[in-house]
């Protein structure tokens, strides 16, 4: 795993976040494939690096390895 994602059970539940926050992958996630764009993000919170977003979208692909979801038709 990347070392700018963190999995705590005292933070969040266990939860993966990103390292040192509370800030959830799954929240950086939902922006993106809602439409946020990267300098949204980045502004919406000042805290985050452009690394920490690479290191989610490469959680995700990794996670996307590992278990496959039905679609809808």
């Amino acid at each position: 795993m990347n070392a700018r994602i963190t999995i705590d059970p005292a933070v969040c539940h266990g939860k993966p976040t990103i390292r040192g926050s509370r800030l959830l992958v799954t929240t950086i996630l939902e922006l993106l494939a809602d439409g946020a764009s990267w300098p949204e993000l980045l502004e919406e919170y000042p805290a985050l690096e452009p690394d920490d977003i690479r290191a989610c979208l490469s959680y995700a692909v990794q996670l996307s390895q590992f278990k496959s979801l039905p679609l809808a038709a």
